[in-house]
């Protein structure tokens, strides 16, 4: 079971404004007309409740969107870039991964059909027509559009399923859970041999439902002992659990007091979910002798569990009534859960996850060969979407650096007579 992957996402480049101008006789004045671009597209998570695990991001890692496309004539715009929706289990966590570390949690999707936007296409760039003024009637400049974000995420998933198998080790539920689905946990004739959570999938018909084999819990388990807390947390998001004992043990009754204790004093809520008891190893003769005295013994447990079963693994006996259990169990949880959702009124719109973006405030640095380049985004955009190898443009230009306070950055910085400075793929001599 993979409850981790690493995924590299790229949103969209946003498209660049163009420069241009309306020459047609019947518009004597002309003037500017370039279009914007579009903006790019998003990478878009959503959270899928028919999705348990997170295998198949080890076999597509990578997501992409569409750039947006590039303005045109007589105010054109660029169309926008499509957006790319890629669904993730119910319960992801979503962190900054880097240099091989969770970094930073940027999103927890815990609600069906919950959005986030985890890598935001870029805006496109603003074409000439938005940059007439008194001045200058005829701009020669434009916007290229916006970089989309890139960001390489870790998806954390708490082990989900929808049946829980609980109990003390050697029980056998990791035989119960091998006989009923196409699990193969380890299974051996000694305790602890799960020491992890383990998946399986359970088919009913058409349909299937996910169970998990969680390690076995001992006293203390609420504590931490065995590791018993972090094994509880797994089953915290099921729906439904099956109580597994060992039929020929001592005290099957205590035993089940034990577990149930440790369930409650690690969560109460956990406690009340519906609970099936399998009392398993039925094949061997010691546990068909004492029937009659284990039955007698769980009396005294009426309304602990909604069914009791009396099953082998080995045999296979009682497994089929104890899957139509599960079923039904949990699809009258999922009833309930959908009444329960259902009486929310008004039902409140679930919120966009979107990750806030550090952006750096600096507007110029100093280069190590002591240049000075200029780093304020949107005078880089200006320069990269603009042919700043005429005059006019370049005038123009350096009216916007003042405009945007880069000049005085430069200035504050120091700059002398013939320095050099540096925007984008451009530079030129300060006089």
């Amino acid at each position: 079971m993979l409850d981790s992957a690493v995924i590299e996402v790229r949103a969209g480049n946003g498209g660049s404004g163009i420069v241009a101008f309306i020459r047609e006789a019947l518009l004597p004045r002309g003037g500017p007309g370039g279009g914007d671009g579009g903006h790019g597209g998003d990478v878009v998570l959503i959270a899928d409740p028919a999705l348990n695990t997170l295998t198949k991001f080890h076999w597509q890692p990578h997501f992409i969107a569409r750039n947006g496309t590039r303005g045109d004539g007589h105010h054109r715009n660029g169309a926008n870039g499509d957006s790319v929706e890629v669904t993730v289990p119910v319960g992801t966590e979503v962190w900054i991964w880097e240099d091989g570390a969770d970094k930073e949690l940027i999103g927890d999707l815990n609600q069906p059909g919950q959005r986030m936007i985890v890598a935001e296409g870029g805006r496109g760039g603003w074409g000439n027509a938005h940059f007439v003024s008194a001045t200058h009637q005829e701009p020669l400049l434009a916007e290229a559009g916006e970089f989309g974000e890139i960001r390489k995420v870790r998806l954390n998933l708490k082990l989900l399923a929808d049946v829980g198998l609980i109990g003390m080790p050697n029980a056998g539920k990791s035989s119960i859970l091998t006989a009923i689905s196409a699990a193969r946990p380890k299974v051996a004739d000694y305790p602890f041999t799960t020491l992890e959570p383990v998946l399986g999938v359970v088919e009913h018909g058409p349909q299937a439902f996910v169970v998990v084999d969680i390690p076995g819990l001992i006293d203390g388990a609420h504590k931490g002992v065995g590791l018993g807390d972090e094994f509880l947390k797994h089953v915290q998001r099921t729906r439904v659990l099956v109580h597994v004992v060992d039929g020929s043990e001592d005290d099957v009754p205590g035993r089940i007091k034990t577990i149930n204790d440790e369930i409650r004093q690690f969560d109460p809520e956990l406690a009340r979910r519906p609970q099936i008891l399998a009392v398993n190893k039925l094949d061997l003769d010691e546990v068909s002798v004492l029937l009659d005295e284990i039955k007698e013994g769980l009396k005294d447990m009426d309304g602990l569990h909604s069914q009791t079963f009396f099953v082998s693994a080995a045999t296979y006996e009682g497994l089929d009534d104890l899957k139509q259990a599960m079923f039904h169990s949990l699809q009258a949880a999922n009833e309930e859960l959908e009444l329960d959702s259902g009486a929310k009124v008004p039902e409140e719109e679930i919120p966009v996850i979107r990750p806030k973006v550090r952006k750096s405030t600096d507007v110029v640095v100093r280069e190590p060969d002591g240049a000075l380049r200029i780093v304020h985004q949107k005078a880089v955009r200006l320069a990269r979407g603009s042919n700043l190898e005429t005059w006019e443009a370049r005038i123009q230009f350096q009216r916007r650096l003042e405009q945007l306070k880069v000049t005085k950055a430069l200035r504050d910085a120091g700059i002398e007579t013939g320095d050099t400075v540096v925007i984008g793929d451009w530079e030129f001599d300060w006089d």
